[in-house]
């Protein structure tokens, strides 16, 4: 599936290359759509780079059906968990490709790169048993963001969105308490911890406001766009705020330090939660398409509907 234009989406025909020796061949089952991000390459928005054709995607289940001569770490058969691209097939080194717990259905195997972008926002804010977290932006990311904090020991775990939907949504699946950011004056330093997951601009500002004296404030969201004036002696320098950017691009390639971990440990532990139960994604499946429905599901995309959270591809 190609971007060629913003504004435009097609599929179209590719060849399988030959592997090379450390590399599997996969036959996708499912692909997931990142909301914010997919969208934002779409329509070209701020801090993408504008460069086309984009061939998006980075949350793929599949079954290996391929194997370089020198793999040793995955069998034919194997399904597997990788950050390739929406495709029918696509191919990946051994080293950036984890398996899939047994049972694990695919549609929800499927968000575990999403659970894992999240994650390492969370590790990054290292929450201690206890300590109360704000999540700023209840979509994908920032429900995960509340789960995971929650499983870290947040309490209580506050939601916070303009869209009353998607507050209700966020407090049946995890969070403790909700505020509609837009009705009213949001209250000042509330929490020790801040996690900005919304990606929109002025909501740094709201992360500062909120954040109690020492607080720490994570941009887990990427931001498309500049925030407007910000009175860093105010909100940040006099409140002894500690600011952390958390952008997945940031992990550790090789050594592990607490906190920052690398990306295949993050995905073997968000597929683990989903398989031992610690964290349901099925009620976060708003959409379902078929593959050859690729451009019906962008056109979801791009209507921006509160109610689109998951959509899945099914390319079975």
């Amino acid at each position: 599936m190609a971007i060629p234009a913003k504004g435009v989406v097609k599929l179209e025909d590719f060849e399988i290359p030959e592997l090379e020796p450390t590399q599997i061949l996969i036959r996708t089952r499912k692909t997931l759509i990142s909301p914010g991000t997919e969208y934002a390459f779409y329509m070209e928005l701020p801090n993408t780079p504008g460069k086309y054709p984009v061939y998006p995607g980075y949350s793929n289940i599949g079954e290996v059906i391929g194997l370089g001569e020198s793999v040793t770490q995955f069998a034919m058969g194997d399904v597997v968990a990788s950050g390739t691209a929406h495709a029918s097939h696509t191919v990946a080194d051994e080293t950036k490709v984890v398996r899939v717990p047994d049972g694990l259905m695919d549609d929800h195997a499927v968000f575990f790169n999403l659970t894992a972008i999240a994650m390492q926002g969370v590790h990054k804010a290292r929450i201690d048993l206890g300590e109360s977290v704000v999540v700023i932006g209840a979509g994908l990311i920032g429900l995960f963001a509340m789960r995971l904090s929650q499983l870290s020991g947040g309490i209580p775990v506050i939601a916070v969105d303009l869209d009353q939907s998607r507050l209700e949504l966020a407090h049946n699946f995890v969070a403790d308490d909700i505020l509609n950011a837009g009705e009213g004056e949001l209250p000042e330093g509330i929490t020790t911890v801040v996690i900005e997951a919304s990606g929109a601009p002025p909501a740094v500002n709201t992360a500062f406001q909120l954040a109690a004296q020492r607080g720490r404030v994570v941009l887990l969201g990427s931001s498309r766009g500049i925030t407007g004036e910000v009175n860093f002696y105010r909100d940040v320098h006099r409140k002894g705020l500690t600011v952390i950017g958390a952008h997945e691009l940031n992990r550790p390639m090789y050594d592990e330090t607490p906190g920052f971990y690398k990306q295949s440990r993050e995905w073997r532990t968000a597929l683990q939660l989903m398989a031992y139960g610690r964290l349901d994604t099925r009620p976060l499946i708003s959409h379902t398409f078929r593959a050859t429905d690729f451009s019906d599901a962008y056109e979801q995309l791009k209507a921006r509907d509160p109610k689109t959270l998951g959509m899945v591809i099914d390319w079975t």
